[in-house]
This record gives C-alpha cells, sequence and structure tokens, in this order.
C-alpha cells in the first residue's frame, strides 16, 4: 500500500465523517444546547424578577406594618383620650348627684328644723297657758285656750 493512497482514503473517510457529523449530530446537538441556554436564562430571569418581586414586598410590607403601627397607636391614644372624658364624666355625674343629695339633705334638714320649731312653739305656748293658768288660778275655756295658743305661736 502506498502512503498517499492511505492518506487520502483518511482524508476522504474524514471529510464523510465531518459531514455526516454536520448534517445529523450537529443540529440537534445545537438545538438541545440553544434549548437548555434559554432554560438557563429564563430561570435567571425569573430568579431575577422573583428577587425583585420580594424586594417589592419587603417595601411594601414595612410600609403596611408602619402604617399598622400609626393606626394602633391613634386608636390608643382615642382610647387613652375617650377613657379620660368617661372618667370626667364620671365625676362630673358623682359630683351633680352630691350636689343634690347635698340639697336635698339641707332641704331636710330646713323641713325638720321647721317642723321642731312648730313643735317647740306649741309645746312652749301650752306650757305658758298651762303657766298662766295656774297663775291665774282661774279656768279658761279650751276655744279661748286655743285662740291663745294660736296667738303666741305666731309671736314666737
Amino acid at each position: 500500500m502506498n502512503f498517499n493512497y492511505t492518506l487520502i482514503g483518511q482524508l476522504l473517510a474524514f471529510i464523510l465523517f465531518v459531514w455526516f457529523c454536520m448534517k445529523y449530530v450537529w443540529p440537534p446537538m445545537l438545538q438541545i444546547l440553544e434549548e437548555r441556554e434559554k432554560e438557563i436564562s429564563d430561570g435567571l430571569d425569573a430568579a431575577s424578577k422573583g428577587k425583585r418581586e420580594l424586594e417589592e414586598a419587603e417595601t411594601k410590607k414595612a410600609e403596611v406594618m408602619g402604617a399598622a403601627k400609626k393606626e394602633a397607636a391613634e386608636l390608643i391614644n382615642q382610647a387613652n383620650l375617650r377613657a379620660n372624658q368617661m372618667v370626667e364624666d364620671a365625676k362630673s355625674k358623682a359630683q351633680e348627684e352630691a350636689d343634690r343629695i347635698k340639697e336635698s339633705a339641707e332641704k331636710d334638714v330646713v323641713q325638720s328644723m321647721n317642723k321642731a320649731r312648730e313643735g317647740l312653739r306649741s309645746e312652749v305656748a301650752v306650757l305658758a297657758v298651762a303657766g298662766a293658768e295656774k297663775l291665774l288660778k282661774a279656768e279658761i275655756d279650751q276655744e279661748a285656750n286655743a285662740s291663745l295658743i294660736d296667738e303666741i305661736a305666731g309671736e314666737l
């Protein structure tokens, strides 16, 4: 065998092998590689999009938490103000009730004093008439007695 023919045969076999690979092996491999590259690219895009959405959600969460804390503080302040107002209302109602009871008690005392004065006037009048009767040793009739008692009670 001649070395040149061997070399030419090997060259033809290699060219045939390259042509076969370019025709039947290479396109599916390129297609698989391109699909894989696209999947990786899509995955990276989705990961970056997810990261952005996570950051946006974190900022939104911080805003919502801040607003909720502010609203809670406002509600607590309103509740405290309402509680203070209710305490003040209760104090004023209690003071009004105490004043009313005091006035009622004062009226009762004045009434009792007036009744006691009237009772004392009648007793003093009866005692005065009895004393005068004893002094005079004369009997005065009941009608005159009653008129004298009324007259003395009026003077007292």
